[in-house]
């Protein structure tokens, strides 16, 4: 395991620039995962695709002399209890639009929606034509469902990358993350998808004090791939109230991708292991439908 370069997580340009290279150069299986998507149009189950954005802010230090030192953050959304999977805390994203997005995707690479420019334009290039071509329609997807759910302008992110893609275990979906940067604050204005807004200092992944193991179990009449209780490793993280949160499951696995890919990071190790227990229920599926 590599150690983390507390001044390259504090140099705003510095991060930015690894950011794009690593990602940018990192081998990525959009254009096989779309295959086998395509492949299940006539399947009784349809196989879905999904656009998230894995999105990072600089908060810089005003207390700093120059000015220059800050910390970067992850800004992820809690689930509401309206939708599946409700208290989870995700990216921004949603399912792919098979009529806007491929209209959008086009605005974007000719620099009207200026989100896919500079470095990490060139690296998306670089690539073959089909697989330039998906990460612009995913981009063009999670940016619009950004804009939905929290109303994050499209004129205040900047793509920095692809990421593997993820499929969900409970659900026929792959989630393709893309690595977006917010250029500046934003007032946030959740969607009714939407409960609030998480952040999570990039730093806070480097204490093994901060990890344990998420223990779930579901309950019956849920489809499940295996019927005993699974451990997922997870995240704590408190916010502002100092309640605490828990970050697992498919964006746990995304960070953590993420980290892997910039900075060859895993898992520290933990000085005691904490589990957290946790049964699913029906509404995890569905989300607490109101009754009629």
């Amino acid at each position: 395991m590599s150690v983390i370069n507390a001044e390259c997580l504090s140099n705003k340009d510095q991060f930015l620039s690894l950011v794009a290279e690593k990602l940018g150069r990192c081998p990525i299986d959009f254009t096989e995962t779309m295959n086998f998507i395509r492949r299940t149009r006539n399947d009784r189950e349809v196989h879905s695709a999904a656009g998230v954005l894995l999105l990072l802010h600089y908060r810089g230090n005003d207390k700093a002399p120059t000015g220059a030192e800050g910390e970067f953050i992850f800004q992820l959304i809690k689930r509401s209890a309206s939708v599946a999977q409700p208290g989870d805390i995700s990216c921004p994203g949603g399912m792919l639009h098979a009529f806007v997005d491929p209209v959008l995707s086009p605005l974007m690479s000719a620099g009207i929606i200026p989100v896919l420019k500079g470095d990490p334009l060139r690296y998306a290039r670089l690539r073959d034509r089909e697989t330039f071509r998906i990460i612009r329609l995913l981009l063009a997807n999670a940016v619009r469902e950004a804009w939905e759910e929290t109303r994050l302008s499209p004129w205040n992110i900047f793509f920095l990358g692809p990421l593997p893609s993820y499929s969900l275990i409970l659900f026929r979906r792959t989630i393709f993350p893309l690595v977006g940067f917010a250029k500046r604050d934003w007032r946030f204005c959740p969607s009714s998808e939407v409960e609030r807004i998480i952040e999570i200092p990039v730093k806070a992944f480097l204490d093994g004090r901060n990890y344990a193991l998420y223990n779930v179990e579901t309950a019956s009449g849920l489809k499940t791939v295996r019927e005993r209780p699974r451990q997922f490793p997870c995240l704590i993280t408190r916010d502002e109230r100092g309640k605490e949160e828990v970050l697992w499951g498919a964006t746990f696995y995304i960070i953590m991708s993420f980290l892997k890919i910039v900075f060859d990071f895993k898992i520290p190790e933990m000085p005691a292991r904490r589990v957290i227990n946790r049964t699913l229920g029906l509404e995890y599926l569905t989300g607490h439908q109101e009754k009629c």
